[in-house]
């Protein structure tokens, strides 16, 4: 700080508390951050206070389409609320695939899309105090899992990818977005996932290294494919996959120069299944408390958030 303030103007203002609608806690357990303020003030701007709560931002196996239903008669109010959504999931990563999809119709809502976007609200209505909890005294280290959900867009047929990685207990990365072009198979589209997630444990490696945290062992990917795993350590297979685009095989490499490892996980178990599809209330919950999303109670905070 005596040595930022030599060069720039500043002033201590104390511990960090909110930044950007950010809310950051220290706690007997370890830092809580939330946007429990910009949540409820979304919820009142929307007019939603009134609602009844909901336990999952979408339907189990919904499907949207883009030319169902009757025209919005104006779709900003549509686009403020998905915009809206979209800076929540800073701190809800819970709700990060349910506004991806809705993000898809900004252009041209229709009054499902709607609908779909309140239910959102009635979610976050009945989670309004849920945010990441880092907890102390963990193991620091990064753990990635990576997930495709194949041709899950009934419009175009692409695939999602969705991807977490944890350091320690914590989320801090993560990510549910549809695919650029239509795989041909499962195969493909996870291994389309896998490879997006060895690009982001190549840029979350430099970054723990440029601020001296060195990660000097190999970073496990859990991913429920094994055509995937042994596609990316078996060069064999890779004369039957020409179809998947050159630049995917930057996994491998990877692999092969041991900066990460593949490993294999149940299905039940893979909580990247978060960020690719809608889940039931069970698995929802289920996964939740493995990122560490939690109550601003049970992170054992006093007052308000």
């Amino acid at each position: 700080m005596e040595n930022l303030s030599v060069c720039f103007q500043m002033k201590e203002l104390g511990q960090l508390m909110h930044f950007l609608s950010l809310e950051f806690d220290r706690t007997q357990e370890g830092i809580f951050l939330c946007q429990h303020k910009y949540a409820k003030d979304l919820i009142k701007r929307f007019g939603m206070l009134e609602c009844k709560s909901i336990s999952t931002p979408m339907e189990p196996n919904a499907k949207m389409c883009a030319y169902e239903g009757k025209d919005l008669e104006d779709a900003t109010m549509y686009q403020q609320l998905v915009g809206s959504l979209i800076y929540l999931t800073l701190t809800r990563p819970d709700i990060s695939y349910a506004v991806g999809v809705m993000s898809r119709y900004m252009q041209n809502p229709k009054k499902p899309h709607l609908e779909a976007v309140r239910r959102i609200l009635r979610y976050v209505k009945s989670k309004i105090d849920y945010g990441i909890l880092y907890k102390k005294g963990e193991d620091c280290k990064l753990v990635g899992y990576c997930d495709a959900d194949y041709a899950g867009d009934h419009d175009t047929r692409r695939s999602t990818t969705g991807y977490v990685f944890k350091l320690g207990s914590g989320t801090i990365s993560w990510c549910s977005k549809r695919q650029p072009t239509v795989s041909l198979s499962t195969t493909e589209a996870e291994y389309r996932a896998a490879a997006m997630v060895a690009q982001e444990s190549t840029w979350l490696i430099q970054l723990m290294n440029n601020i001296h945290q060195l990660v000097d062992y190999v970073v496990p990917k859990y991913c429920d494919n094994q055509s995937t795993i042994f596609l990316a350590e078996n060069p064999v297979f890779h004369a039957r996959t020409k179809h998947v685009e050159v630049h995917y095989h930057f996994i491998r490499e990877k692999v092969l120069q041991e900066e990460i490892e593949m490993k294999q996980i149940k299905t039940d178990d893979q909580v990247a299944d978060l960020f690719t599809k809608s889940l039931s209330t069970c698995k929802l919950e289920k996964f939740r408390q493995q990122l560490d999303i939690v109550q601003r109670r049970r992170a054992d905070i006093e007052g308000e958030c």
